[in-house]
């Protein structure tokens, strides 16, 4: 017969084995108490008898038989414990409080016995109760013996005995009791778990384990098992959101490229088109469908990991002294003035490879939007906050205030934007990266306009101190 689930938890099998091993400990224990008391008790007997018999030698030593014999008389006749027993040196009574010696085939030596007496009891019953003896011989020949009731002293240890094995047996059942109880609580928290995880399993990602806020092994376990399963949420949630949006996005790009290959498909068709310029376009477009793509998905690994992949410690300056250099042709190219501004001994914690891009993402859309013969200024520098901030200031036509918010989201492009190539992604890809970082995008106005120029903006990507 199968037993209930109860019984069959780890914490009541460990409760059992922790009360057997009680209940061997406690054996022992009452063994050794048992062992301890008796002998203390049949040791102090002995004293007495030994002493008594030491007292009535002297007597007899002194006065002789008569005197023992009174001796005895008022002995047995007042409250001591004690039987006597005096007897002719070939074993015939004389006087005592036992009719007959229990030694047998007396040898001469002092010798002890244990044995046992009949009193009768107030209701009429005998009653048997140990006892324990000396005997010895005197130096006229008779023959002694002196003996107690050790009746109390058993039962005494008796009630001991009894008491602790009540005891024993109250704390086994406690125990027991205590088992199940806590089997049951263990049982109901792992329940609990297991609940979570069985709904998990059958496809429900918003199950949450409960936290009690015990702060013990099980809301450790309940809280890990929590933002494990956020993170999978996240990852899910993310995944599906980037297939989503690559879905979506990639659907206006790869229209614009199809009718622009079915054009110049019909243009070569009419002898109006150039095949070879229809080739080129057809891969500039594909191009610009690729960067989109990898931007698309870059977002949608950020925004569902949630946080930077791969984090090192790194020295900004030196990451942006590399980006400086490899734009800074493109300035000169574009006649635009480039300056940096980057402060020394300063590190941040993340991944190097989408900081460069991010960093990367604000240079090129300066560069877009500013004008021949305006300014870029790259800075890196240390907030009295503690944070590190990359900013890129330029005297372009800069964002409006109304439309900062907006135009960090994906294909959010502005009207004085619309005759630049780009697919409205750049600054996405940025704010992506800084939220990933636990740090943030701010857009502010640059410089101000001057002439035609202006007012510009400043893009910073602010990062949080390295602890």
């Amino acid at each position: 017969m199968r037993l209930p689930r109860i019984f069959r938890t780890t914490p009541f099998r460990l409760t059992l084995l922790f009360l057997a091993l009680f209940a061997s400990a406690a054996s022992a224990f009452l063994a050794y108490i048992y062992v301890a008391t008796a002998g203390e008790a049949t040791r102090r007997t002995d004293r007495d008898i030994t002493r008594e018999m030491i007292s009535l030698a002297s007597v007899y030593n002194r006065a002789g038989v008569d005197a023992v014999n009174q001796a005895l008389i008022e002995r047995a006749a007042s409250e001591r414990p004690f039987l006597y027993l005096l007897m002719t040196p070939d074993g015939r009574r004389i006087s005592g409080s036992i009719e007959e010696s229990p030694i047998e085939d007396f040898a001469g030596k002092p010798a002890w016995t244990t044995f046992t007496i009949t009193d009768e009891a107030p209701n009429g019953r005998l009653v048997r109760h140990p006892a324990r003896g000396l005997q010895e011989r005197l130096r006229g020949g008779e023959i002694l013996f002196v003996g107690a009731d050790v009746g109390e002293d058993e039962a005494y240890v008796m009630k001991i005995v009894r008491a602790l094995w009540g005891a024993g047996a109250l704390v086994v059942i406690l125990g027991l009791a205590g088992g199940v109880l806590v089997s049951r609580n263990v049982s109901r928290s792992m329940a609990s778990l297991t609940g979570v995880v069985d709904a998990v399993r059958n496809g429900d990602l918003g199950a949450r384990a409960p936290v009690r806020g015990t702060r013990d092994e099980f809301d450790e376990l309940a809280l890990g098992l929590n933002e494990m399963l956020d993170r999978l949420e996240r990852s899910m949630a993310g995944h599906k959101h980037a297939g989503d949006a690559i879905a979506h996005d990639l659907r206006s790009p790869l229209t614009r490229l199809r009718a622009r290959l079915e054009a110049a498909y019909l243009d070569v068709e009419a002898g109006k088109g150039d095949p070879t310029h229809a080739l080129a376009q057809a891969l500039e477009d594909t191009d610009g469908v690729l960067k989109t793509f990898a931007a698309v998905l870059s977002i949608a690994r950020l925004q569902a990991a949630g946080t930077a992949p791969d984090p090192v410690l790194f020295d900004p300056t030196e990451l942006a002294a590399d980006i400086a250099e490899l734009y800074e042709p493109l300035c000169e190219d574009k006649g635009i003035d480039f300056a940096a501004e980057l402060a020394k001994e300063l590190t941040i914690r993340g991944n190097r490879e989408f900081m460069a891009q991010a960093l990367a993402n604000i240079l090129d859309n300066a560069i877009k939007y500013t004008p021949t013969g305006g300014a870029i200024m790259l800075r890196v520098r240390r907030r009295s906050s503690g944070e590190v901030e990359f900013s890129v200031t330029d005297t372009g036509p800069g964002v409006p205030e109304e439309d900062r918010e907006r135009v960090v989201h994906r294909f959010v492009r502005l009207e004085n934007s619309r005759n630049e190539p780009g697919a409205g992604l750049g600054l996405s890809l940025v704010a992506a990266v800084a939220e990933a970082h636990g740090g943030r995008l701010e857009l502010d106005e640059g410089p101000g306009k001057v002439g035609e120029m202006g007012p510009g903006l400043r893009v910073a990507l602010i990062l949080p101190r390295v602890a």
